[in-house]
């Protein structure tokens, strides 16, 4: 499996580039935006869905000393 993944080499300031191009051509400069938006909030949710359920974890723990 490694053998496959290491001749395609790092990704370069070249390759990004063309990607960005590609990404410009395929969405459009008004889409772009909207797009990293809607990726902001997801992560926005995401990290707040995880530091809930980390904040759950920890009152869970103090629950279960205080019954003790």
């Amino acid at each position: 499996m490694i053998a496959y993944i290491m001749p395609l080499g790092v990704i370069g300031p070249q390759q990004l580039i063309l990607i960005a191009i590609i990404v410009l051509i395929l969405f459009g400069g008004k889409k772009i935006p909207e797009l990293m938006g809607g990726i902001g909030k997801g992560i926005k949710e995401f990290k707040k869905a995880t530091s809930d359920d980390n904040s759950e974890k920890v009152t869970d723990k103090t629950e279960k000393k205080e019954q003790n």
